[in-house]
């Protein structure tokens, strides 16, 4: 089940915290980066971080969650992240589609970026709609892409 994720319920928060930073700890092992902004939260920088997120529970578990910002008709989605336990079941997918579908007709672009050596996000990306549109060096020597949709 997908639904939003309350940034003023600190067990919402906790759980939340926890599981990105185990998901952000495999990306960062996968894009030899270690500098992910993600692995550095708290509950309180998650909590001021001005983002909107939505979650996908199994069960009782939270299995993913994506966020984004909106602004001047742009959908920028943040953080992408999934618990290891659930990886490869479509999680993220299904977090990204619940996105473009909520603000398919409010949004005139949405945008993402991931490490360029993130070749699972970068298909999952492509596979949804997302034209890739440069690549940046984000901290000497890693690099994102950036994609457009």
């Amino acid at each position: 089940m997908i639904r939003a994720i309350q940034l003023n319920d600190q067990a919402q928060v906790r759980e939340l915290l926890k599981m990105q930073l185990l998901s952000y700890s495999v990306e960062a092992r996968l894009i030899g980066f270690y500098g992910i902004p993600g692995l550095h939260d708290t509950v309180e920088t998650l909590q001021a971080c001005g983002e909107q997120f939505f979650g996908c529970w199994q069960g009782e578990a939270l299995a993913g969650a994506v966020s984004f910002k909106e602004e001047n008709g742009c959908i920028d989605i943040h953080r992408l992240v999934v618990h290891p336990d659930f990886f490869r079941r479509g999680i993220g997918e299904r977090l990204v589609s619940h996105v473009l579908d909520i603000f398919q007709h409010r949004a005139a672009k949405f945008i993402v970026a991931t490490g360029a050596a993130n070749l699972p996000a970068k298909r999952l990306y492509t596979k949804l709609g997302f034209v890739e549109q440069r690549e940046v060096e984000a901290a000497p020597g890693f690099y994102i892409t950036e994609f457009e949709k």
